[in-house]
């Protein structure tokens, strides 16, 4: 079986983890002020959070304030407490679930898990921090949520499809081929109901349009594709290329790339916070996540966090930013610099 880029960085941590576990609950990682200069920019890293092992995934319900972290060698979630910064619960999602992507529905309070391993997506109540029902779907890894919609994507790399599950009936609804090179990556505009999806071997986004279930256009992009965050605000999509080192800016309105910006080696994840219009994205062979003005299109910041920072997820109206570090078994937190 071929592996994703996630996969392949999992497996690099696993080889490392009991090394890095006795030390990965105290090491606090360096953090630095960008150049942006300003000390109301400056972002750095508040907080490192210990987890379960090998943390693939982030979701935040900004409305709970919580944050939910998929551990994929332990096969379970890590509930965050977004004020105290601590764990709170530990949700089990199956013996050999191999957790990957999540994502969250603040208006349901719900969190959607993709278990690629045990081909399902756990569906879990936020109230009660309880998986509430168990979604088959073949080999799913990407997870993106449309509020307004109440409907959930889920990318499965090895068939180049795209599931779409109902969140009232916690059923699959329809099944969108995206060309058999990959789905990784998933992010909504839900404003547009545009669906992005990150197709690494092909190098290319499929555009999905969230009415008719249909890929409306495809948009070349850098050399494999892995991440995609979505500013509905401005209708842009930012997409991480893992082999380029370069995030590739597109026009929502046009579906053309309008730029592309150098970050760190090995760009994986990528997360919005709308309000700021500002851009994290992590850096998983160097460690660091690249912060990115949404005006500029430059990197203003470059911040170290913990050891191979493989996704990351932030509060959409805060400059706040959950980094999972898959090697080190952390949480980075990036907020704005104390005063």
């Amino acid at each position: 079986m071929k592996l994703t880029q996630r996969t392949a960085i999992l497996i690099t941590a696993a080889a490392t983890w009991l090394a890095l576990a006795a030390t990965a609950a105290t090491a606090s990682p360096p953090s630095v002020q960008g150049t942006a200069g300003a000390a109301k920019r400056c972002i750095t890293v508040t907080a490192t959070i210990p987890v379960g092992t090998q943390p693939s995934g982030v979701a935040v319900n900004p409305k709970t304030n919580t944050i939910y972290v998929p551990n994929s060698f332990d096969s379970t979630v890590s509930v965050i407490n977004g004020r105290t910064n601590t764990v709170t619960t530990t949700i089990p999602v199956g013996s050999t679930a191999i957790p990957a992507g999540a994502a969250a529905n603040p208006k349901t309070n719900t969190i959607y898990v993709a278990n690629f391993d045990s081909n399902t997506v756990s569906v879990i109540s936020g109230r009660t921090n309880t998986v509430t029902a168990t979604v088959p779907v073949t080999g799913p890894e990407g997870v993106a949520v449309n509020p307004k919609s109440n409907t959930i994507y889920v990318g499965s790399p090895e068939h180049g499809t795209v599931s779409v599950i109902s969140g009232r009936t916690n059923t699959v609804t329809a099944t969108i081929p995206v060309a058999n090179f990959r789905p990784e990556g998933v992010a909504v505009n839900s404003k547009t109901n545009t669906i992005y999806v990150a197709i690494a071997n092909n190098n290319t986004v499929s555009v999905i349009s969230g009415r008719t279930n249909t890929v409306t256009a495809t948009i070349p992009v850098g050399n494999h594709p892995g991440g995609v965050a979505v500013n509905p605000q401005t209708n842009t999509i930012y997409v991480t290329n893992s082999s380029d080192n370069t995030v590739s800016v597109i026009s929502g309105r046009t579906n053309t790339v309008t730029a592309t910006i150098p970050v760190g080696s090995f760009p994986t994840g990528a997360a919005v916070t709308r309000k700021t219009n500002t851009i994290y994205v992590a850096n998983s062979s160097d460690n660091t996540v690249s912060v990115i003005s949404g005006r500029t299109k430059t990197v203003t910041a470059t911040i170290p966090v913990g050891r191979e920072p493989l996704a990351i997820a932030a509060k959409p109206k805060t400059n706040t930013a959950y980094v999972a570090n898959t090697g080190s078994n952390t949480v980075s937190v990036l907020a704005r610099c104390p005063r």
